[in-house]
C-alpha cells in the first residue's frame, strides 16, 4: 500500500509546463487584411507545407495516370 501511495503522489504532484495563451495573437494574424489566403498567413512554414503537399499531389496524380496508361496497353505475345 505504501508503494501505491508513493506512485500516486509522484504522478499527481508532477509539475506541468504552463503554456502561454496565444489565441488572441493568432486571431489578429489571421484576421488582418494583407492579401494572403488564410492557408499561407502562418509564414514560411505554411508556405513550405503547402508547396510540399501540392508537389506530392501532382507526383501522385502523374504516377496514377502513367500506370493507368501502362495497364490499358495490351501486352505483346512472346
Amino acid at each position: 500500500q505504501a508503494l501505491r501511495q508513493i506512485s500516486q503522489r509522484t504522478i499527481s504532484t508532477a509539475s506541468r509546463r504552463q503554456l502561454e495563451n496565444r489565441v488572441s495573437e493568432n486571431q489578429k494574424l489571421f484576421q488582418e487584411e494583407n492579401g494572403l489566403p488564410v492557408h499561407l498567413k502562418g509564414g514560411a512554414k505554411d508556405s513550405m507545407l503547402y508547396r510540399t503537399t501540392a508537389g506530392l499531389t501532382l507526383l501522385g496524380t502523374m504516377y496514377t495516370v502513367y500506370y493507368l496508361l501502362v495497364s490499358s496497353m495490351p501486352k505483346k505475345p512472346n
